[in-house]
C-alpha cells in the first residue's frame, strides 16, 4: 500500500523511509493490527479519564474563594470578640482605678478633717465666747471656707433640731413640757461632716418631752 501523497502528518517525513514502515505494517496480521488498534484506543481512554480525575481531584476556584472568605469572616470576628473583651478589662480597670482613687480622696480628706477637729472646736468657742476677733478671725475663716469649699466641709448640731441618733450623740438629757419629741437642747461640740459621710456626730444635751 503506497501513500497517495504528503499529508500535514507526514509532511518533513523522508518518502523512502515512509513507504518501508508502511510496506512493514502491511505483513502485519489482521487480528494483531486490530489488537495495536485496540490498545491505542484504550490509552488514548485512559489519557481522557486520567485528565477527568485530575480535573476533578482539583479544586473548585469558587469553592476555594468561598472557603478563604468564610475562614477570612470567622477570623475576622474572633478579632473582634478579642478586642471586645480587652476594652471590657480597660473600662473595668478605668473604673476600678477611678473608684480607688476617689476613695483614697476622701479617706485623705477625711483624715485631714479629723486632725483639724480640736482647732476647729476652739475656732467656734472663740466664736461663741466673742474671742475671735482681728487677725485670727481673719484666718480661721479662711481656714472654714477652704476646707468647705475644697473638702465639702460641714459643721452641723444646733439647738431646737429633732434629735437624729445618726447625727447627734447625746451626752446629757433633760425632760421639757415645750418639746413633744426629742429635740437638741444644747450643743457641746458640733458635729462634722464630708458629703453624706459624718466626721464626727455632734454632741448635744437632748430634751424629752415630760
Amino acid at each position: 500500500m503506497t501513500s497517495a501523497g504528503p499529508t500535514p502528518e507526514n509532511e518533513g517525513i523522508d518518502p523512502e523511509l515512509q513507504a518501508a514502515v508502511e510496506s512493514a505494517f502491511e505483513e502485519v496480521p489482521d487480528d494483531v493490527r486490530e489488537e495495536l488498534a485496540q490498545g491505542s484506543a484504550e490509552g488514548e481512554a485512559g489519557q481522557v479519564d486520567a485528565a477527568s480525575d485530575e480535573e476533578a481531584a482539583g479544586e473548585d476556584p469558587l469553592a476555594q474563594a468561598q472557603a478563604q472568605a468564610a475562614q477570612a469572616a470567622d477570623d475576622l470576628a474572633r478579632a473582634r470578640a478579642d478586642l471586645y473583651n480587652l476594652q471590657q478589662e480597660y473600662q473595668g480597670f478605668v473604673r476600678r482605678s477611678r473608684e480607688g482613687a476617689a476613695s483614697h480622696r476622701d479617706a485623705g480628706a477625711a483624715g485631714v478633717v479629723e486632725a483639724l477637729i480640736p482647732v476647729l472646736d476652739e475656732i467656734e468657742l472663740a466664736r461663741q465666747h466673742g474671742d475671735l476677733t482681728g487677725t485670727f478671725e481673719t484666718t480661721a475663716g479662711k481656714l472654714e471656707t477652704i476646707l468647705a469649699e475644697k473638702y465639702s466641709l460641714e459643721r452641723f448640731g444646733a439647738v431646737g433640731e429633732v434629735f437624729d441618733p445618726t447625727l447627734h450623740e447625746a451626752l446629757m438629757a433633760t425632760e421639757s413640757s415645750e418639746v413633744t419629741e426629742p429635740t437638741i437642747a444644747t450643743v457641746l461640740q458640733p458635729g462634722y461632716r464630708l458629703g453624706e459621710r459624718v466626721v464626727r456626730a455632734a454632741r448635744v444635751q437632748v430634751a424629752n418631752p415630760a
